[in-house]
């Protein structure tokens, strides 16, 4: 036993050098035959679509694909350490700005020695185009938040300019109804003419509009409240006997809130007032109300003075 032990022993040791170099041969040379082996594999690649210039006036609104499957052969080395990356994205050359179907020429593509495209999928691209337009389009102005107690938000917003000027793809760009701004927040907000800066908000995909923000203008005004006072008797300021035709009026009151709460019907006295010291006969004479604070709207608003 001991016997054949040794000469295994023997055998794999006898001449090490010698048998290393021999193992180091055979990879070597199993390396070379299996590497320069062809193989095939498939690799997706970005496209880059060459644009006409600004001048053209023609947007690319739409393509078929954002990248091509390659199907490439070559040495197995060689294809085993292919990455898409190493290929760069394929140009596709639209300057024009009226190609409407591109195919990929297989030629173009920069590939590492030896290796070839055998199937480009798809073979071609589908541009869709149109032309470049401008026009102006209002400017939308909301409002958010609550001004201080007792004050309202007067109109709408006032933006300036009133218009902003949008360029892009034609459809896009007449299908456009408003640009709209940032709210206007009002919260907190006194009697008086505030003014804002606000941007406008991004638009949609290829479109642009010539200003990025707007100049915003908005009236806080005291809150006011109306209250009808109906047939109320008219008095005659002036010469004693007078009366009126008709005797009575409507009054509807616009006050501050606070005011008309406080208001009591007899403090609201419709009058009309005789400067001649001696009337005769009659006069056809306005109406008038008094209430600080307070706009007074009368029906009818003159009547007829007779003594």
């Amino acid at each position: 036993m001991a016997t054949i032990v040794e000469r295994l022993k023997t055998a794999l040791t006898e001449n090490m050098n010698l048998k290393l170099l021999s193992f180091g041969f055979a990879l070597v040379l199993y390396s070379m035959v299996h590497g320069g082996q062809d193989a095939q594999t498939s690799v997706s690649v970005d496209l880059d679509v060459l644009l006409p210039p600004e001048t053209a006036n023609r947007i690319l609104v739409d393509k078929s694909k954002e990248s091509v499957k390659l199907t490439v052969r070559g040495p197995r080395a060689a294809i085993e350490e292919l990455h898409a990356r190493d290929i760069g994205a394929i140009q596709i050359d639209a300057r024009t700005g009226s190609e409407k179907r591109v195919p990929i020429d297989p030629a173009s593509i920069r590939l590492p020695p030896g290796v070839h495209v055998e199937q480009v999928d798809p073979p071609a691209i589908d541009l869709v185009w149109e032309d470049r337009v401008e026009r102006d389009v209002p400017i939308q102005v909301s409002v958010v938040g609550t001004p201080a107690p007792g004050y309202v938000v007067k109109g709408a917003p006032k933006p300036e300019p009133h218009d902003v000027r949008v360029k892009g793809p034609k459809t896009a760009v007449m299908t456009l109804q408003f640009a709209r701004a940032e709210a206007f927040d009002v919260n907190g907000l006194g009697e008086g003419i505030v003014s804002k800066q606000l941007a406008i908000d991004k638009p949609q995909a290829q479109l642009s509009y010539d200003v990025p923000s707007v100049k915003v203008a908005l009236e806080i005004t005291r809150e006011i409240v109306e209250r009808p006072f109906t047939k109320l008797a008219v008095a005659v300021v002036g010469p004693p006997k007078g009366k009126t035709q008709p005797a009575e009026v409507d009054v509807r009151l616009v006050c501050p809130p606070e005011v008309l709460r406080a208001l009591r019907p007899e403090q609201v006295v419709p009058r009309v007032e005789v400067k001649s010291h001696e009337p005769t006969g009659s006069m056809t004479l306005p109406v008038e109300v008094s209430v600080d604070k307070c706009e007074a709207h009368i029906t009818p608003s003159t009547v007829i003075a007779r003594w």
